[in-house]
């Protein structure tokens, strides 16, 4: 394509257009139909071309450009755009460039802007981090200049449009059918689960297939920075997200705030999308204070990890001795579920733990399950599956409170 022909009629169209009156869609691919013909008469455009130029010409005024196409294809989980001219795409776990980019700088600005403006949050050089969502719920943060030293930093994180059930994840072999039966039993059964993991190794959409498992009658309150969560089978549900402040850095809504506030809203169960700081704190006093079934994610390489981690966040955020924040956390959660991704790029469920107790500041684990390495196929695909490790649950209280049998897991 001609990008002098195409900034000509993209210019013409942005003088007849009239924004102020919310021109519909058909109306813009009518004008861009008359301008394209017009175009034709003057200089040869094959139909190809023409085709290609229509959308391309959508994209740019109404859409967000030549993400468009990314955001249409399904099969890309992750669009990475570094600067203008760098657009990095993933897809089946593999990252690989896209080839394209953006016309300029400013026109990755305009996006980023419409993209903010969209769900009523800004980004601009006094506050240069955002996390947003687009319309279909894909997961956005956007760094600035200066912050990012070489232009604009975009990362959208897209979901299924129709949510991941277990069963799926049974099918791809993330999770055998024993271990999905046996969290299945401890979700109903009001175990507190944390989930852990590293980047995109699958932690919302677990958390999202494990919410699943919760009773339709269940009154559930989900607090998210970027609400992402698709728990359609709930009835009862209400949904918070987090606010960054206003221009004069005033009127912040974090995620501390709505977990205490969620405490007198009569829950039955709190799922937080993920814990980055003190909040840890609150979100663990719910878990002790009668909102048994509490679900979370954090980032951490392993559960060990993610349990020291979580006191460090705490210990951050008051003065208290390291072993009273040790017995909250030992309190607070039932059962570590560790993901991770494979050096192939699947996903996998890693382990499923019960935490026990803590000994001489070393949390103690009983592992339930453990994924098991098989070698790997001549392509390269890592083989393997989650195999119980033929420890038994060791706190039963509330798997008899439910009446389920061990047996049951």
């Amino acid at each position: 394509m001609n990008d002098n022909l195409f900034q000509a009629i993209r210019n013409a169209l942005i003088s007849k257009i009239d924004f102020t009156q919310n021109a519909d869609n058909d109306e813009i691919h009518a004008l861009i139909d008359e301008e394209l013909l017009e175009a034709s008469r003057k200089t040869y455009i094959s139909l190809e071309n023409r085709l290609s130029l229509s959308k391309e010409l959508f994209n740019s005024i109404r859409g967000l450009d030549i993400l468009e196409d990314f955001l249409n294809d399904d099969s890309i989980t992750e669009i990475m755009v570094n600067g203008y001219n760098h657009i990095f795409l993933e897809r089946n776990g593999r990252i690989f460039d896209s080839g394209k980019s953006f016309s300029s700088p400013e026109k990755l600005s305009d996006i980023v802007q419409q993209i903010v403006a969209a769900s009523n949050k800004r980004v601009n050089q006094s506050s240069p981090i955002v996390d947003t969502r687009l319309a279909d719920g894909s997961r956005v943060n956007i760094v600035l200049n200066p912050i990012s030293l070489d232009g604009p930093a975009l990362t959208i994180r897209r979901f299924p449009k129709i949510p991941l059930a277990m069963e799926n994840l049974i099918e791809t072999g993330s999770i055998t059918k024993d271990a999905a039966h046996t969290l299945k039993q401890l979700v109903k059964s009001r175990y507190n689960i944390f989930i852990s993991g590293s980047t995109g190794s699958g932690k919302t959409t677990f958390l999202n297939i494990l919410s699943g498992f919760i009773p339709p009658l269940e009154r559930v309150i989900t607090i998210e920075d970027s609400a992402e969560l698709q728990l359609y089978h709930l009835k009862n549900l209400i949904r918070l997200e987090a606010r960054q402040a206003n221009e004069e850095g005033a009127n912040m809504i974090t995620i501390r705030d709505l977990i205490r506030t969620s405490l007198r809203m009569r829950p039955d169960r709190i799922v937080v999308g993920e814990v980055r700081g003190f909040e840890a704190l609150d979100m663990l006093q719910a878990m002790c204070t009668g909102h048994d079934g509490s679900l979370s994610t954090g980032h951490g390489n392993n559960p060990k990890d993610m349990l020291t981690r979580l006191e460090t966040m705490i210990l951050m955020g008051i003065d208290i001795p390291s072993h009273a924040v040790r017995n909250q956390i030992v309190s607070g959660i039932d059962i570590m579920v560790h993901l991770g991704r494979l050096r192939d790029g699947s996903r996998h469920i890693i382990s499923i733990s019960e935490l026990l107790d803590c000994h001489e500041s070393a949390f103690l684990l009983n592992p339930l399950y453990e994924f098991k390495e098989a070698g790997e196929t001549e392509n390269g695909k890592v083989l393997g599956f989650l195999e119980k490790t033929g420890n038994k649950l060791k706190n039963t209280f509330k798997l008899h409170a439910a009446g389920i049998k061990e047996s049951e897991l």
